[in-house]
């Protein structure tokens, strides 16, 4: 196989940077592009939710459409991570982040033209697919362009946007919705502007090497790999809802995902451009550091995502209100993200703030099992800076760990694994921790009506406004122990992430680039050139 790297022109001078041929203008240029991709990433799953109810009701849909449009885009987004993640190893990593937006306008505009439930969640699927190559490509691409020691100054950057877009999200839907010349339609045309732009923007200012290689796509592995992650996430999303968890569904489905992902396994081992390179799992910080982003997903994302229900039901919050609730926990991710990134950057010791990370996760997810109806919001508001610190500490330097001990040529596939990873434990522990939520609700609206099953609630989310006095005490009650439940349970899965980056061991952080350490493994590899006479 022969191989060459070519790179691009770029400025150089005194104010060089670290990545190859760029300077550190260059690089923030490079990621204002990458921060508008992954800021429409994550205003895609977070600005629809306040506006489902709505959307669902204007097409004519029912509660199953109500949950295929949400898991629609989740199944796509995570089942194709570790594929855009390969790919990335493989081709134009600038051409890839732009045809992922690309598909993003694509879905994004026929869900705001979609008539039908039906086309609507065919196009969440191809925003899905879209969003996992965002989600797997921009952080390879910060990977290629900045070395392991600088990457901490630039992560405050991005935490910045996933803070902004995490509590925008909600707000812009429910503004969109409410105002009438707007209306549902524009919670998807609204991401399309910020696409746009960050195409043009990664086109005129990422510069990375053209790289020539022979290249072999794994279909068979990709498509067994789809099949098998999207038969189980099917399961853990649809699982106490739609059918017992204890049924002959979800016998089915775990069967038809282990037989799919084995025969994926199989598969991976014997071809030679693998999806997910098996090998990479030898590497003792890979392995750890997935297995710690699957708990992390776990707690994190299981635990949270019920925190605006929380607010609006058992605080009797409206849902602008609940929105910013959420603030101090978001705060406390950027600011921790940030302020870690640059101490890393000045010392290159990263351990301590994952050993940190894990510990402050643990207590935060410990503090928010004691809530309640009654809680006040301060309390609530450090124990949300608790959590928020120490996820904050462990997400991206736990990318950064994996990234530092892997060639560059498995720079792609080492950093989507760790997301697919991520949002995997995310959905099962949104699904799994949300059925302990929905028996937890049952059991105390039981106790509380002497018996009666919702108390005339009607087994649904209820309306607080509808009920009496007596009744809203009772829901407000049950739905505070409830979700002091959920954290409760979570709070293990975070202490297990915990002990598995305690087994993770410390390694000098590298000072180059993801292009440059590509360049001399490729010259490494190439015959020696024969002497000239």
């Amino acid at each position: 196989m022969t191989a060459a790297v070519t790179p691009e022109t770029g400025a150089a001078g005194p104010t060089e940077g670290p990545a190859s041929g760029m300077t550190r203008r260059q690089i923030l240029q490079a990621m204002s592009g990458l921060m508008a991709g992954m800021f429409v990433a994550i205003l895609a799953s977070t600005v629809v939710s306040n506006a489902l109810p709505r959307i669902i009701a204007d097409l004519h849909g029912t509660q199953s459409s109500y949950t295929w449009v949400v898991t629609a885009e989740l199944l796509a987004m995570t089942a194709t991570v570790p594929i855009w993640g390969k790919l990335s190893d493989l081709y134009d990593k600038k051409l890839l982040i732009q045809l992922s937006l690309s598909m993003f306008v694509v879905g994004s505009l026929v869900a705001g033209f979609s008539h039908s439930v039906g086309l609507l969640i065919v196009s969440r699927v191809v925003q899905g697919i879209g969003a996992g190559g965002l989600t797997a490509l921009a952080q390879v691409v910060m990977a290629a362009i900045i070395p392991p020691r600088e990457l901490g100054r630039y992560s405050g950057i991005f935490g910045a946007v996933f803070a902004v877009g995490t509590v925008a999200g909600p707000l812009i839907g429910g503004v969109l919705v409410d105002t009438s010349w707007l209306g549902w339609r524009w919670c998807f045309f609204i991401g399309v502007p910020f696409a746009l732009l960050a195409i043009v923007l990664l086109q005129l200012t990422l510069k990375l090497p053209t790289i020539r290689r022979e290249v072999r796509i794994d279909y068979v592995g990709a498509v067994l790999i789809m099949s098998g992650v999207s038969s189980l996430l099917l399961w853990v999303t649809l699982a106490g809802n739609r059918f017992d968890w204890a049924s002959w569904q979800t016998a089915a489905l775990v069967t038809a995902g282990v037989v799919l992902l084995a025969a994926a396994v199989w598969v991976e081992s014997r071809v030679a451009e693998p999806i997910i390179p098996l090998d990479i799992f030898r590497n003792r910080t890979v392995a750890l550091t997935t297995v710690a982003s699957l708990l992390v997903g776990v707690a994190m994302f299981g635990g949270t995502v019920f925190l605006s229900q929380y607010f609006q039901i058992s605080l009797g919050k409206s849902p602008t209100i609940a929105g910013l609730m959420s603030l101090p926990m978001i705060l406390g991710l950027m600011v921790s993200t940030t302020v870690a990134g640059q101490i890393i950057s000045a010392r290159g010791k990263w351990k301590g703030f994952l050993i940190a990370g894990g510990v402050i996760m643990t207590a935060g997810m410990g503090l928010l099992s004691t809530i309640g109806a009654d809680s006040s919001f301060g309390l609530l508001s450090v124990y949300m800076v608790v959590l928020g610190v120490g996820v904050g500490m462990l997400m991206q330097n736990l990318v950064l760990a994996a990234q530092n001990d892997v060639p560059a040529s498995e720079l792609g596939a080492a950093t989507s694994v760790l997301s697919f990873f991520r949002s995997l434990g995310g959905a099962i522990g949104t699904s799994a921790l949300g059925a302990v939520l929905g028996h937890r609700v049952a059991e105390e609206l039981k106790k509380g009506f002497g018996g009666a099953a919702d108390g005339g609630t009607g087994g649904g989310v209820p309306d607080l406004s509808t009920l009496p006095e007596p009744a809203r005490v009772i829901v407000e009650n049950a739905y505070g122990v409830a979700t002091a439940d959920v954290f409760l349970i979570g709070a293990p899965f975070a202490f297990l992430a915990l002990i598995a980056v305690l087994f993770i061991k410390e390694k000098p952080l590298r000072t180059q680039s993801g292009m440059e350490r590509l360049a001399e493994e490729t010259a490494a590899t190439q015959p020696a050139a024969a002497p000239t006479h």
